[in-house]
Parts: C-alpha cells; sequence; structure tokens
C-alpha cells in the first residue's frame, strides 16, 4: 500500500469528485468532521452510556464526550504523524498534510452504531437471536445474514449507519470520503470471514461498499482468507480510543469513589519512573504545590499521561511504517507499548476489570438493557412479520420512514427494526419501553 492511493477526497455515492482541495481553507476531510458532528446520529450519543450509568449529581462520560475526547486526542496523533511523514519524499499527495482531520472524523464517527445502555446493547441485540425469541429465525435467512444478527456489533453498525441509503435519504448515506470511511474500519472483513472471533467490520448488506472502498485506496487482501488489511490510519483511530476510554474511566471512577485518591493517583503515576520522567515529576511537585483541589490534581496527571502515551503510541506507527503499509503489522499500538508504561497498562487495565466493569450500577445497567432491549426487538420484529394486524400497524408507525424498506427480504425487514432500536438513545429507550408495557400509566 502507497499513502498517495491511500489518501483520497473521493466520496461514497457522490458524483462529483475532487482531486485535490489543499489550496481551500475548509478540506475535504474536515467536511467529514463538519457533516458528523452535525449529524442526528452522533448528537444521540450525548444519552447513551458510555460505562457508568447517566449522571445524576456527579456528570460522568457518556458516548459523546468519550468521542469528543478521542476525536481530540486523534487528531494530535495525525498532526504529528503527518509533520513526520511529509518529509518523506516518496510521498506525493499533498494530502499527507490532512492526517489529524481524517483522523479526528474517524474518532468522532468510532462509537456512532453503538446501540443504548453501552456494549452490553450489542451482547443484548444478540442475545435476542442467539437464545431469545429470535433463534427461530435462523433457517429464514441467510448464513451471512445470520451470523450478522447473531454476533451484532457496533463497529459494523457505524459503517451502515454512515453509507446505507435509508429510505428518502442521499446515495452513499452521509458520502463521506473513501479515506475517513476507510480509516474506521477496525475489522475489515465480514462476520462469517473469520471463524475465530466475534468482532467484524461490516455487515452483509454493506460488503460491496467496503470492497468499492479498500479496492480504490488499494488496501491490501490475504488470498486465503479473503481479509483485508487495516488502513494505517485505523491504527491511530484505535490508539486514541485505547487511551481516552481507559483513562477516563479511571478518571470517573474516581468522581463516584469507586476509586480512592491514592489508588487513582498511583494508577496513574505508574505511567512515570525516577530516571526517564525525572523532568517531569520535578513539575508535578510544582504543580501540586500550587493546585491543591483533587480533582484538578487528578485531571493533571490525566493529561500528562496522555501526552506520554500519545507520544509513544506515535513513535510505534512512525517505526512500524513499512509494516503497516504491508499489512503485516499485528495487534494495536497500544498493547505494543513495553517498559513502565506498558506495565502501567496493564495495571490499568487489570483494575479497570475487576472494580470499575463490575461495579453494581454498572452491572444493573447492563440487566436493564438485556430486558428493554429484548422486549424492543420482540415487539417490533413482530410486528414487521405480521403487518396486517391492527397491534402491528400501530407498532410500525412508531418507526421513522427513514428505516423502513419495501424489500420482502425478511433479512432486510429485521434491519428495520435493529437499525431503529440500535439508534435508540438510553432515555428513549426505556420511554418507548415503558409506554409500550403500560408502565407509565400506572
Amino acid at each position: 500500500m502507497n499513502w498517495d492511493q491511500l489518501l483520497s477526497v473521493k466520496r461514497l455515492g457522490s458524483k462529483n469528485q475532487h482531486s485535490k482541495d489543499t489550496a481551500w481553507a475548509r478540506t475535504q476531510f474536515q467536511k467529514d468532521y463538519d457533516r458528523l458532528i452535525f449529524s442526528s446520529p452522533f448528537r444521540r450519543l450525548q444519552n447513551k452510556t458510555q460505562v457508568f450509568p447517566l449522571p445524576g449529581s456527579v456528570f460522568v462520560h457518556n458516548r459523546l464526550t468519550h468521542s469528543l475526547e478521542v476525536a481530540s486526542i486523534g487528531r494530535s496523533l495525525g498532526d504529528m504523524a503527518a509533520h513526520h511523514l511529509s518529509s518523506d519524499p516518496t510521498i506525493k499527495t499533498e494530502l499527507i498534510h490532512e492526517l489529524g482531520a481524517v483522523v479526528a472524523a474517524a474518532c468522532l464517527a468510532h462509537d456512532i452504531g453503538n446501540p443504548p445502555f453501552g456494549h452490553s446493547g450489542e451482547t443484548a441485540i444478540s442475545h435476542y437471536f442467539n437464545s431469545g425469541e429470535g433463534r427461530h429465525i435462523q433457517h429464514q435467512v441467510s448464513e451471512e445474514a445470520w451470523a450478522d444478527l447473531c454476533h451484532f456489533e457496533g463497529n459494523a453498525n457505524a459503517f451502515r449507519v454512515l453509507t446505507h441509503q435509508f429510505m428518502g435519504r442521499r446515495k452513499g448515506g452521509f458520502a463521506l470520503t473513501y479515506t475517513t470511511l476507510a480509516a474506521l474500519v477496525k475489522y475489515p472483513y465480514a462476520s462469517t470471514t473469520l471463524k475465530n472471533t466475534k468482532k467484524y467490520g461490516y455487515f452483509s448488506t454493506e460488503a460491496a461498499d467496503y470492497q468499492l472502498i479498500a479496492e480504490d485506496l488499494g488496501i491490501n487482501k490475504t488470498q486465503d482468507t479473503g481479509v483485508y488489511a487495516r488502513h494505517p490510519l485505523v491504527y491511530l483511530v484505535e490508539a486514541a480510543d485505547d487511551i481516552a476510554y481507559q483513562l477516563m474511566d479511571l478518571e470517573d471512577a474516581h468522581k463516584l469513589n469507586i476509586l480512592s485518591l491514592e489508588e487513582t493517583e498511583s494508577l496513574f503515576l505508574n505511567f512515570f519512573n525516577e530516571i526517564e520522567d525525572a523532568d517531569f515529576l520535578r513539575i508535578k511537585s510544582s504543580v501540586y504545590k500550587e493546585v491543591t483541589d483533587i480533582n484538578e490534581r487528578i485531571a493533571f496527571l490525566r493529561a500528562s499521561v496522555i501526552s506520554s502515551l500519545v507520544n509513544e503510541c506515535l513513535k510505534l506507527f512512525l517505526d512500524h511504517q513499512e509494516d503497516l503499509l504491508e499489512g503485516s503489522f499485528s495487534g494495536s499500538l497500544i498493547k505494543r507499548i513495553d517498559g513502565t508504561k506498558g506495565q502501567a497498562m496493564k495495571k490499568v487495565k487489570e483494575v479497570s476489570i475487576n472494580k470499575i466493569y463490575n461495579y453494581p450500577g454498572v452491572i444493573t445497567t447492563e440487566l436493564s438493557g438485556y430486558n428493554i432491549l429484548g422486549t424492543l426487538l420482540e415487539e417490533f420484529i413482530q410486528a414487521i412479520r405480521n403487518p396486517d394486524l391492527d397491534y402491528s400497524r400501530k407498532m410500525i408507525s412508531l418507526i421513522p420512514p427513514q428505516y423502513l424498506t419495501e424489500s420482502e427480504n425478511l433479512y432486510h425487514q429485521l434491519q428495520t427494526v435493529l437499525d431503529f432500536v440500535s439508534n435508540m438513545t438510553d432515555l428513549y429507550a426505556v420511554k418507548l419501553y415503558k409506554d409500550i408495557k403500560g408502565i407509565s400509566l400506572v
């Protein structure tokens, strides 16, 4: 693969293609970012759970604030990478200067396909088809469709939200650039491609769109498995996400008194040692003399760790350029970090699993998601499958027209419900569940 081909401002579904426009103050990749941030699916992220239940007196991260922070980190990674790569004489395209805008846009969109109630929402949808009432559908759809349903994947749903031509909408969905869309696809294969993983990057209904993008950008594809290589910028998007969610979850846990001040400080300070980071430790001592507010101290440490990890990930990205362009690089940048910082990341992950993700408030939200989403799926799928019943007509009338389909294909009809339910906010899903069950009338 090569950067001259990997960076393209072609837009999915658009007939008016731009060869380059770097002379303009607002480039095509910046337009991608703007389209996303002004969109309804992005706004709905403000009422979707990140980890902790949506806030009471303490404001914790939701999907929207998380995505904005990931985009901020991603822009820094992209800009810094562009600064180094722009001096490479083998790279001819002027678009190399726009890496920050590309990565920021892809970061902004990375969670746009996540259903309500965090990652448990994905599991709840999959559970409905694997073990719930939806299991009887298996022999009525194709193998590819069934794999999509049984392993509902937020990453694949993000690609669908951005590319699918919903009823009454434009061809190509958001009509984003090929490069921004490719930078978003963390798992560049369909649900049936690899049997040993539940993760995948696009549903069978969007496979042709990804193939078009990948072939135009010259993304490698292995002959034996049919798996595409990742676009190199995926690694920067992934790194930004890894840095943001792991560190910000610690800060939220501290604010909610799940982690003590001493434990939180220790987890952040583990990233620095007295020899390599002597300058930082001197600065910390000076800042701590001035700043006595506990939350501000934690924020200072968190920001320092983010800066440190950004530099580590950037170094790995640049050192492994050859492997990235060959498509032979495996794993994530964050997992390649070794030494003091690598060990500190492992400790953060361990504490997060043991103390944060198993916190009672998180568990009860996940359990609620199972029941609410399972009920909504059953009610709307039964309505879609029996459209002539009076009750069904009333249920279908609640689905926004954009999600409806004229197709007689059962999988496409099921996607009508999945598109509707997965795009709900937590609050709307709860309200609709109560309305349908008559709970709100009690």
